[in-house]
């Protein structure tokens, strides 16, 4: 447990709970930099394979703790961006947001930054900067027109308004909604979803994914080399999962 998160490992899935609740969890630089550490950790561990990150108590997180950059609070490089996920562009496990409250500003773009988005009916979507003069600088303005188009996008954007979980799935950037008391359980059953697939064709097929989208064209993305499809096709569990298939068990994967 860290000064401003929770983190908990089993059965390859990390579970991380941004705490700082009496203040929605809203982020400040030493936050940042300690969660950028954790996801950090999460890369560099073979034996984990998903994480899911949620906040601790009512909000998932208020964004940027305006009340401490107000008071010239400690400020620390956070190379990772916020939440220690918004500037991380060479993460190839998947990270999954299970949003339990607000998620707003930065907090909303923490969730864009990951994989997946599962949300509680309680949650609440917005970024709102431009309501304080400030804009959506740590990737909201650049993932949500990619994520649902620029019309749908921007009609958030300009206005800063709230949305709630229902709309954000039909918009197309929430991909579940459950009740409150059933999200972490939902979090974890995609989780183990994942699990239950071979680690390096989930991070193989994830890398292909985002680095398509930044391709000019359907030709260079499918002709293009990818070192994440280089690594899986070396692999044991290359060899094991056609072997499992053809024995009619279970795979035994080893991540390697």
């Amino acid at each position: 447990m860290g000064d401003y998160s929770i983190v908990e490992k089993a059965d390859h899935i990390m579970t991380v709970r941004i705490n700082r609740p009496d203040r929605l969890n809203a982020l400040h630089p030493l936050a940042n930099a300690e969660l950028g550490q954790v996801f950090d950790d999460f890369a560099a561990d073979d034996d984990m394979w998903v994480a899911i990150i949620t906040g601790e108590g009512r909000g998932f997180s208020a964004g940027n703790d305006l009340r401490y950059q107000a008071e010239g609070g400690e400020r620390v490089p956070t190379p990772r961006g916020f939440g220690g996920l918004t500037s991380r562009f060479d993460m190839t496990k998947p990270v999954i947001a299970a949003v339990n409250g607000v998620a707003m500003g930065g907090g909303f773009e923490i969730a864009l930054a990951c994989d997946l988005i599962i949300a509680s009916e309680n949650a609440k979507f917005a970024l709102p900067e431009p309501k304080v003069g400030l804009a959506a600088l740590a990737g909201g303005l650049n993932r949500l027109p990619r994520q649902i188009g620029p019309k749908r996008a921007l009609g958030m954007i300009l206005t800063g308004r709230h949305v709630s979980p229902e709309e954000g799935k039909e918009l197309g950037f929430v991909n579940d909604v459950v009740p409150h008391d059933q999200l972490m359980e939902a979090a974890l059953d995609w989780a183990k979803q994942i699990c239950a697939c071979a680690p390096l064709s989930i991070r193989a097929s994830k890398d292909v994914v985002y680095k398509s989208l930044d391709s000019a064209s359907l030709q260079d993305a499918m002709e293009g080399k990818y070192d994440s499809v280089k690594t899986m096709v070396g692999s044991e569990d290359f060899i094991e999962g056609p072997k499992a298939f053809a024995e009619k068990r279970a795979p035994n994967w080893q991540g390697k």
